[in-house]
């Protein structure tokens, strides 16, 4: 940044700045040569990028005079984080929308009026394009900060960012450590879309914002004492089959595990299940019931060849009553009347799952497709588990089958709602036959169906003269309290 006093361009000078152009370094001779510049003449001589990250120069004939970094932004910055007013969890599944101006250098041969605001400028209206381009996602607020000691972030206040306060004096040391400094700085922001503070904290991201929380790992959350909870459950339903001095991870710690980490949505095998894992505190590894590394003397956390051992091994039935049992006790009874079934393939698993969940996601059961099978018998076989009275069943057009019809109306009580696709011929054309215009049965005449031919009119006053089974003496219904036909259609 300049420190010069202010002084007024010369010709030449505006001409560079107005013929200069921006330009995002991607070559590796690139990259290695705005590093070495920051090194050299940066006042903090260190380029370590954290994250996701893009570096630019401001060139004008081959010569650089300006070069700066755009990093992840900060975990925790209070001010930052009530300045956008998100809650912790979506500051830690959003904060990818951020990015931080971590380096601004100006070439020290070049300590020119208005050159930091003109290279911001360019910045600023490339910035999430690029970052989208190279990391898949848009950035819609970036912060910046700024050491009071050295400068008062003047390039900044006059590029429309915003001071909001101070640090607490902690500097990022890795991906996920922080170091105390002693030395707080400045913390500046600027919105890149409008309203994106408000967009940022709103209960649903728009489409294109929602893929980096889709990206974001889910962490474990549970306190000490609901795992305390659960481990009652799952023992409860699960007995442990392996011998108890060779437990390093006790199996009710394990489905325990495995039940949270459904919960919040890891369902990928155990590469997912192992990374959630490692989001889980001593704490919470100690309420698991795991044993401690008799060398750090930190409780153990299970790694991916754990988790594979004992999917192979465990009762998968008993863990789905586990796991539906606790979201029972979570949730509450299930109040929809939506049951959703449909088949999938696991990939690289080499089987087929059958699920259920209600209209809200909440899962309702699966079963396993078996061997040189398909997902129509086992398909049945879950909606055998779940309770369909009154419920109404959805699904494809695979699962549209007599049988399967026939298995929910009559059998289990509920109704259901199929698919029926072109591929259906036969089907297809029924149901079309059945919705389209024809005159009421029996009737000849379709300008009056209640008329039929040779029928005598009924008389005066007669609601039901003229309709099929009536007779002048009939309760209007089909047979007496006798149970004696009331006449025919011929009578009427």
């Amino acid at each position: 940044m300049c420190k010069n006093k202010h002084r007024d361009l010369s010709p030449d000078e505006q001409h560079i700045l107005e013929h200069g152009h921006l330009q995002m370094l991607s070559s590796p001779e690139d990259i290695a040569r705005c590093d070495q510049a920051i090194i050299q003449h940066h006042y903090l001589h260190n380029v370590t990028l954290v994250g996701e990250h893009l570096r630019y120069a401001f060139i004008y004939k081959g010569q650089w005079l300006a070069v700066a970094t755009w990093s992840a932004a900060a975990f925790h910055l209070k001010d930052r984080d009530a300045f956008i007013g998100w809650s912790p969890e979506q500051c830690r599944r959003r904060r990818g929308l951020l990015a931080n101006n971590s380096r601004l250098l100006v070439m020290p041969e070049v300590q020119w009026p208005n050159l930091i605001s003109r290279f911001m400028k360019l910045m600023l209206a490339q910035l999430s394009a690029d970052w989208e381009k190279r990391w898949g996602h848009p950035i819609v607020l970036v912060e910046s900060f700024v050491d009071p000691r050295f400068y008062q972030g003047t390039a900044y206040k006059v590029s429309g960012w915003s001071h909001l306060g101070r640090t607490a004096g902690w500097k990022r040391d890795g991906d996920d450590f922080y170091e105390k400094n002693d030395a707080p700085k400045q913390i500046w922001v600027r919105e890149l879309v409008k309203k994106a503070c408000v967009k940022l904290r709103a209960p649903e991201l728009a489409p294109s914002w929602a893929k980096v929380e889709e990206a974001v790992a889910a962490r474990c959350t549970a306190k000490a004492g609901q795992i305390h909870s659960l481990m009652e459950m799952v023992r409860a339903q699960v007995k442990e089959f392996r011998r108890a001095e060779a437990l390093a991870y006790p199996i009710a710690g394990m489905i325990c595990l495995m039940v949270m980490a459904a919960a919040h949505g890891v369902m990928r095998g155990p590469d997912d299940l192992a990374n959630y894992a490692d989001t889980l505190s001593q704490a919470q590894l100690r309420a698991l019931g795991f044993r401690r590394d008799l060398d750090t003397g930190d409780t153990r956390c299970p790694k991916k060849t754990t988790f594979t051992r004992l999917l192979h091994q465990v009762d998968d039935e008993a863990v789905e009553r586990v796991l539906l049992a606790w979201q029972d006790q979570i949730l509450g009874p299930r109040q929809d009347r939506i049951v959703i079934f449909d088949g999938k393939k696991i990939r690289h698993g080499g089987v087929e799952i059958v699920n259920a969940v209600d209209s809200k996601g909440r899962f309702l059961g699966s079963v396993v497709t078996a061997a040189k099978s398909n997902e129509i018998p086992a398909g049945r076989q879950l909606l055998l588990k779940v309770d369909l009275l009154g419920k109404i069943a959805i699904a494809d057009a695979i699962h549209t089958q007599d049988e399967t019809a026939r298995q929910i109306i009559f059998e289990q009580g509920g109704d259901y709602l199929l698919t029926v696709k072109l591929n259906q011929p036969s089907l297809h054309h029924t149901l079309e036959s059945l919705f389209a215009k024809q005159a009421f049965s029996p009737c000849a005449h379709g300008a009056n169906p209640c008329a039929q031919a040779g029928a005598q009119p009924g008389p005066a006053g007669d609601t039901l003269a003229g309709l099929p089974g009536s007779h002048a003496r009939s309760s209007g219904l089909s047979r007496s309290p006798a149970g004696r036909p009331l006449g025919d259609a011929g009578q009427a």
